[in-house]
Formats: C-alpha cells, sequence, structure tokens
C-alpha cells in the first residue's frame, strides 16, 4: 500500500477582493506577456474556463447571442467571464468577475427553440480594465496574459509532485481515469498543467475563480498540489468507508445466498417449512425495531429457542407472542415536539377556559425544553373536583405539542400485575398497561394521562399504588422493568399527566413523586363564559342546530347554572344545555318552531321546574342559629348550624350524620364555652343541668371536618346565653381548646357560595388571607372580611353585645381569665328557645361540610 499523505491544509474558497487582485497583477511574473485587447464579453452562470479548456455552452439569452454573434462575424475571440451570483438573469458591470479567458469560437450552431450551442476553446487569461459599453452587449477593454514556459528545479519538482498526487487521485477516484493523468503527462509548461489537473478536479467555482485569478504559473502550481493533497485525503477516507461498506454487504450477501441456497435445497426435498419463513421474518423486524443491544441480544436468543422448537410444542406460541410484543413497543421513534410557545398557548386557550397554573407549567416545560433537549419530562398530577377538565387538559397538550396521546383509567385498579404485567409462566400472561399504552401510542414520548389515580385500592394480589413508585420516579423509570417483558424499558421521556379529585387517599411516596396543581371549581362567571365559548357550540354540533335556529342568552345560561347544577365543573351544565338542543331539535324537525330564542323566563319550558335551591342567609337574627360556611366537591356553599339547650341532664346531642372529626370539634367548642361560663353569666353547673343538642341540617348527607368548629361555637355560645347571632355574617376556621382559630382550605369556593347567599361580612383565620387572591377583584370589592386569630375576635363580630363580651373574654394563649364581665341583660331562662321563639331552618340536601 502506497504510504498516505499528510492532509493538505484547506483551501481559502473566499473571493480574492478587487484590492487584492490589483496588487497581484502588479507583480504578475515577467515572463508573462501582457495584449491589449477589446472584447465582446459573455457572462456565464456557474462555470468557470480555463486556458485550455474545450467546452460547449448553451446561450439563451439576448445580449449573449449579440455578443457570440459579433465575435463571430469579426473574427474575433470574445471573452468568458464567471458572474457573481447565478440567479442574476441581466448581471451588470458590477455582477461579474473582472478576470476571465479570451476564448476562441470554435462552432455555433442555432439549435430549434432559439438557443444556440457554442464550442468554446479557453486560449489565454484576461482581466478587464474598462467596460466600452453595456449595450445591446458588453464589450471591455483590458489586457490578455501569455505565459512563457518555466524552467527551473523548483518548477520540475513542483510538476512532479502535482503529477504523482495526480496519479494517485486518478487510482482512488471513480470520476478520474488514467487517460487523464496520460494527458496531463503530455502537459508542456507548468501553467497549463496547474489548469489542466484544476479543470478536471471540477472544485467549486469560487475555488476556480480563484486559480483563474493567478497569473504566476508557480504560485499557482504551487496550490495545485496543496489542493491534490486535500482531494486525495479526502479519497482515501471515502475509499476506507467504501471497503467497510462492501465488507458488510458482503456479508449480508453470503448470508442471502445461502439462506437462498436452503431454501431451494428443501423444496427440491419437499421439506418447505412456514416456521422456518416466519423466523426469517421475525429476524427482519428483530433488526428493523430498533432494540437496544441488551434487548436486542435477548430477542435474538429467544428467536434462536423459536427456530429450534416444533412449531407444535406448547411453549412456540408463548415465545412468538413475547417476540411479537419485543418488536411492537417503541424503542426509538419519537415525535418532534412543538417549540413555539405561542402556538401552544394559543391552542390550550383554544381547548379549556382558564386554568392559568397548569398552562404556565407547560409553557414552562417547553421553555426548558428548547433550552435544554435532554432535560427530563415532569410529572404532573391535577387534583380538581369532577368537570373541571383534567382529562382533556391531557388531550390538549397533547396536541399542543404535537405528541401522541394515551391514557390509562386507574380507578378501582388492586392488582399490582395491571401495571408491572404477569410472568411469562402463566397461562395468557400479557404486559401491564403501561407497556400495553406505550404499544398503542407507537413513539417514546406521548402524553400519558393516568386518570383517577386517587381510586387506586390494593388487595392480596399486591398493591398497584408501590407499583407505579418506579414509574413515576425520574430516577428510576428510565430503566422500568415488566414482569412479562423482562427486559429495561425507558419511559423517562414520556410526558405523565395524573388526575385525581383529591390527595389524602394517594400515598404519600406516590404524592411526593408528583408536581401537585390544584384545579379548583369554576365561579359562575366562569361558568358562563365556558357555555358561550365552548359548551353551546359543541352541542349546536352535535344536534346539528345553529345560531339561525336556535339562541341562548346570557340570562337563561346563569339561572341554569343557579337552579339546575350544582357542581364544581360543567358536565351537568353541559348535559341540561344538551337537553334544551335536544327539545328545540324535535320541535323543529316536527314543524312547530323555526327559531328558539331561549331566555331566562323560557328556561323552565325546556327543563322543568326548578332543580336546586341555592343556600340564602338567614332573613332574621336568631338565637343558637349560625351560618357556616363549607366546601364540597361541588363548590363552596353555605351551612347552618343549629344548638338548643333545654333541661336535662347534660347530655350532648350531635346530629346530622357528623364524621368523626366534627364531632370533635362541637366537644371542642363545648368545653371552650364551659371555660368561659362565667364571663358570659352562665349559671354554674349549666352542663350538668341542661341537655346540648347540636344539628346540621341535610342529615342524609355525611359531613365531616374541623372548618365548621369556630361556626358551632358561636351557635353554642348564642343558645346558652341568649344572644342572637347576626344574620350577614359567616364564618368557617378550626376552633383549638385554647381558643385559636386555625386556617382551613377551601377559601375561594366559600367566598363565592357566601357572595351568592347575599352574605356581607365573612369571619376567616388570619392566615388564609394570602387564599383571597384567587377571588376576583370585583368579588372581593362586595365583602366586608374579619382576618381572626381568636375566638374573642370571632365573638365581637358575630354575636349581638358582643363588645362587651370580648372586652372580658380572656386571651387564649393567657390560660387565666379576667374577672369583671358586663352582665347579659337576659338571664339564662328568658335565652333559652322555645318552640314559638325560634325559626326553623329549611332542612337542604345538597351541603357536604369538609375541612
Amino acid at each position: 500500500m502506497e504510504k498516505r499523505p499528510r492532509p493538505a491544509r484547506r483551501i481559502r474558497q473566499a473571493r480574492v477582493s478587487d484590492t487584492v487582485r490589483h496588487e497581484q497583477a502588479a507583480h504578475i511574473t515577467h515572463e508573462s506577456v501582457r495584449t491589449a485587447r477589446e472584447l465582446p464579453v459573455l457572462p456565464v452562470r456557474n462555470t468557470v474556463i480555463l486556458p485550455g479548456m474545450v467546452l460547449p455552452l448553451f446561450v439563451d439569452r439576448e445580449p449573449a447571442l449579440q455578443a457570440v454573434e459579433a465575435a463571430s462575424a469579426e473574427n474575433q475571440t470574445i471573452l468568458l467571464v464567471a458572474q457573481r451570483a447565478e440567479h442574476i438573469a441581466d448581471p451588470l458591470p458590477s455582477d461579474i468577475y473582472s478576470v476571465g479567458t479570451e476564448c476562441a469560437i470554435n462552432r455555433v450552431l442555432r439549435m430549434p427553440d432559439g438557443t444556440s450551442s457554442v464550442l468554446i476553446h479557453g486560449l489565454r487569461r484576461f482581466r478587464s480594465e474598462r467596460w466600452l459599453h453595456e449595450s445591446p452587449f458588453g464589450r471591455v477593454r483590458g489586457h490578455s496574459y501569455d505565459e512563457a514556459p518555466l524552467n527551473g528545479d523548483q518548477a520540475e519538482a513542483l510538476a512532479r509532485a502535482a503529477l504523482g498526487y495526480f496519479e494517485k487521485c486518478t487510482r482512488l477516484s471513480q470520476r478520474l481515469n488514467e487517460d487523464m493523468y496520460v494527458q496531463a503527462l503530455n502537459v508542456e509548461t507548468p501553467g497549463e498543467l496547474a489548469d489542466f489537473i484544476i479543470a478536471q478536479l471540477d472544485p467549486a467555482l469560487p475555488i476556480r475563480q480563484e486559480f483563474l485569478e493567478i497569473f504566476d504559473p508557480h504560485e499557482r502550481l504551487r496550490k495545485t498540489c496543496l489542493l491534490l493533497l486535500r482531494e486525495l485525503n479526502l479519497l482515501e477516507i471515502e475509499s476506507k468507508i467504501q471497503s467497510d461498506v462492501q465488507r458488510e454487504i458482503d456479508r449480508g450477501q453470503r448470508e442471502f445466498y445461502l439462506r437462498e441456497q436452503l431454501k431451494v435445497i428443501q423444496q427440491e426435498l419437499g421439506e418447505h417449512d412456514p416456521a422456518l419463513r416466519e423466523a426469517g421474518e421475525i429476524r427482519e423486524r428483530i433488526e428493523a425495531a430498533g432494540m437496544p443491544e441488551e434487548v436486542h441480544t435477548r430477542a435474538m436468543r429467544e428467536l434462536s429457542r423459536l427456530e429450534a422448537m416444533p412449531s407444535m410444542a406448547p411453549e412456540y406460541s408463548v415465545l412468538r407472542n413475547y417476540l411479537d410484543w419485543l418488536i411492537a413497543l417503541p424503542w426509538t421513534a419519537a415525535t418532534r415536539d412543538t417549540l413555539n410557545l405561542r402556538h401552544v398557548a394559543d391552542v390550550l386557550d383554544a381547548n379549556h377556559f382558564g386554568l392559568e397554573k397548569v398552562k404556565e407549567r407547560i409553557l414552562e416545560f417547553l421553555a426548558v425544553r428548547k433550552l435544554a433537549p435532554e432535560g427530563r419530562a415532569p410529572i404532573l398530577c391535577l387534583v380538581g373536583p369532577p368537570g373541571v377538565g383534567k382529562t382533556s387538559l391531557g388531550r390538549s397538550i397533547a396536541e399542543a405539542m404535537g405528541r401522541n396521546f394515551v391514557r390509562v383509567s386507574l380507578g378501582g385498579v388492586r392488582d399490582e400485575a395491571e401495571i408491572r404485567g404477569h410472568r411469562r409462566t402463566y397461562v395468557s400472561a400479557l404486559p401491564g398497561r403501561i407497556l400495553q399504552s406505550m404499544k398503542q401510542a407507537k413513539t417514546i414520548n406521548p402524553v400519558f394521562v393516568l386518570d383517577e389515580i386517587d381510586k387506586l385500592a390494593s388487595d392480596y394480589r399486591g398493591d398497584p399504588a408501590s407499583a407505579l413508585l418506579e414509574v413515576l420516579d425520574p430516577e428510576q423509570n428510565n430503566s422500568f422493568s415488566d414482569h412479562y417483558l423482562e427486559a429495561q424499558y425507558d419511559l423517562s421521556k414520556v410526558f405523565f399527566v395524573l388526575t385525581a379529585n383529591v390527595l389524602h387517599t394517594i400515598p404519600p411516596p406516590l404524592r411526593d413523586r408528583m408536581e401537585v396543581i390544584e384545579i379548583p371549581g369554576y365561579t359562575e362567571e366562569e361558568k358562563a363564559q365556558i357555555a358561550q365559548q365552548f359548551l353551546i357550540p359543541r352541542q349546536m354540533r352535535d344536534t346539528g342546530l345553529n345560531e339561525s335556529r336556535i339562541e341562548i342568552d346570557d340570562g337563561a345560561v346563569r339561572r341554569i347554572i343557579r337552579e339546575y347544577t350544582f357542581e364544581a365543573g360543567v358536565r351537568g351544565l353541559d348535559r341540561e344545555l344538551g337537553a334544551i338542543m335536544r327539545r328545540v331539535a324535535r320541535r323543529i324537525v316536527d314543524g312547530r318552531r323555526h327559531k328558539a330564542n331561549v331566555t331566562s323566563v323560557r328556561v323552565p319550558a325546556y327543563l322543568g321546574p326548578q332543580k336546586y335551591f341555592p343556600t340564602e342567609a338567614e332573613e332574621v337574627d336568631q338565637v343558637g342559629v349560625a351560618t357556616g360556611l363549607a366546601w364540597t366537591a361541588a363548590g363552596g356553599d353555605l351551612t347552618t348550624v343549629e344548638v338548643m339547650a333545654v333541661p336535662g341532664r347534660g347530655s350532648v346531642q350531635l346530629t346530622g350524620q357528623l364524621g368523626d372529626v366534627m364531632k370533635e370539634s362541637a366537644q371542642a367548642a363545648l368545653t371552650f364555652t364551659r371555660a368561659r361560663a362565667e364571663y358570659l353569666e352562665l349559671p354554674e353547673l349549666f352542663y350538668e343541668r341542661n341537655d346540648i343538642h347540636v344539628h346540621l341540617p341535610s342529615a342524609s348527607i355525611p359531613k365531616d371536618g374541623p372548618s365548621a368548629g369556630v361556626t358551632m361555637a358561636i351557635a353554642i355560645m348564642s343558645a346558652l346565653s341568649g344572644r342572637p347571632v347576626r344574620r350577614d355574617v359567616a364564618m368557617t376556621g378550626e376552633l383549638t381548646l385554647r381558643g385559636r382559630v386555625l386556617p382551613v382550605g377551601g377559601i375561594k369556593e366559600k367566598v363565592l357560595a357566601a357572595h351568592r347567599a347575599g352574605i356581607r361580612t365573612i369571619v376567616l383565620p388570619r392566615r388564609n388571607l394570602k387564599d383571597l387572591d384567587d377571588v376576583t377583584s370585583d368579588i372581593r370589592a362586595q365583602l366586608s372580611f374579619a382576618p381572626v386569630e381568636t375566638m374573642d375576635e370571632v365573638i365581637a363580630v358575630a354575636l349581638h353585645d358582643a363588645l362587651q363580651v370580648g372586652k372580658v373574654l380572656a386571651s387564649p394563649t393567657s390560660g387565666s381569665l379576667t374577672r369583671g364581665a358586663v352582665r347579659s341583660s337576659r338571664p339564662l331562662a328568658e335565652s333559652l328557645p322555645s318552640s314559638g321563639r325560634v325559626a326553623r331552618p329549611r332542612a337542604r340536601r345538597d351541603v357536604v361540610v369538609v375541612g
């Protein structure tokens, strides 16, 4: 093998500026003969003619045709010069180079389409110095340069080196041949040799123009040697690559040839086995699946077992199914993320109203993805009441990002094998739902929604929540192991979106791996906007109606929200709107109506009598009746706490289907009241001589949570002291034995419920003031908020004459009571309610009190 020459220095491809060219012209060798000439100009595109070249040209531009005709008529040579830009149709003097080639016209043939074929022979270099005219064709004045023979040892050495490099190039290149090398041996002068070699190598146009502008034959030949060295280096690398590829092809062809021979032999012997053909197809699919090396090795090992196994063997189908699953899973296929944040935001806004926190988190993820493409995918957990759009938001995320979408419902799943799959030793074993969904997604980076994760269960068959730890842990899910697959699968590129209605049922280790985003229920204003923008247009499409046949005004929508639905989301609203559309559609089909205008007054005609009666504030101040604020899965609502003290033996009765936490809150409220008995002017041992009954209406609905502690304490104090509770005050907060008021949840929903019911003053824990930021400013402006830290402050706001009571009650942190309380103007006997003095609140069935 010939010794490989060192790579040549890369030749500068930038165009030589006019200043450099003029300096170069000043140093042209004295052996060149300079002759002044005036020549017509023929600009050419994407071509540089070197002296000594014979080249046919097709001329189609009118000025160029006239230049050729003028040169032919005068039996004169013509100047061929390259354009700087190929796309220019009518070049100006500034659009062409100043150095070109003086050429002889050997032949001109007129073509049927009006163009001409001109055979050009390059004679010598020519530098244009002045344009004489540009129309009808260009003509310049300049000097042509004839090169004299260049003698000397250095010229001889350069010529030999160039010929040696050129010979090696002709051996390695498929484009060059030995005839070109023979022609190079017969070139007489070094300058002509350089021009010949450059013409055969055919480098890029800037490089050819650069060589054309080198008038010194010695310098031109030296740069030709450098270009040959670089070309030779590239050809050797290309030859090595082709050899490696050819070896791989030869090995594949040999295997293919042997397999074809085997098929022919089997056909001749009548022993053609369909299983063998099937194994060949599986092998091809394995090679095309793009599996990791470890999985590929395992698949080929199992395929070898399959080939050696009779097709009637019981394990044959098990192995075949296993290989089909390995091949069907996506190992490398991925969709390209849409990183245009404005487009993603528009898609999310078009599909969902509100949900700003979730949308902002998606845009943050895409921004990070754009800056760090290899970053981890987030694991979001959307928590909120039913019907607020958690699941559909996952589909919108996939649409906005340009990813595939898959969904798995985990409600009621109690078997670990649902997540990890069954081992192959079991009959009809399959992978778990995770890998089944990845097969359905067909890419390794889908948006994967795990729906209702708070409703997972567990039994003797395992805990699915524990199996999900590996799926949702960013440190582990790049090597998820399924019992059926028995190979590691990468889930790190999956965008997991989990949905839940509550958080407390999700195990803490699993919850720790999620980024929780809480989605509150919609306000009435938000529901009205959603109905007008999304629900009504969709129901029109589903029922075949349009705006010319039905019109539902905003008043009708708001009446449906208040009187026909009781929910945090919009599913019930969507159903009621669909019912109206269907009734209108039937009337139109029956010919009884052409267009329906659904107003607030007309809603009962379509939906029947009112279904839900929203809670309203009490009409008068009452003793033993306090208004509390509750949070339910359907949003916020008001709840009434009724307390009555009657002569008895000191028993405490709690009714209304209260939970354990709420019962404990009632006991704490009663104990706190006993601690304040002296200063509330309550008789001694009143708790032994009276029975106290605490009741929360809507007894058929279970209630629980600590947030009614303050409300029950005020109701008990009012019933025992005879002071009425202000009807325009609603309250919420957890009460401690020392009288502290602790923060609770659901403040936004509770405030909206109070606003709907006409409440104007809301007592809430001081540490919940930050939650008022989620309430719109127009609603906050219509309400008065009383932030409290102790029960004394609650009494001062909620009870009549509470100002005096508040002065004498002790601070809960002092541990002692201050004497000197102002006595009540009414004795306890008069304050106890009788059958004629206490208004009975209406029982409600739509309130659930939770913390």
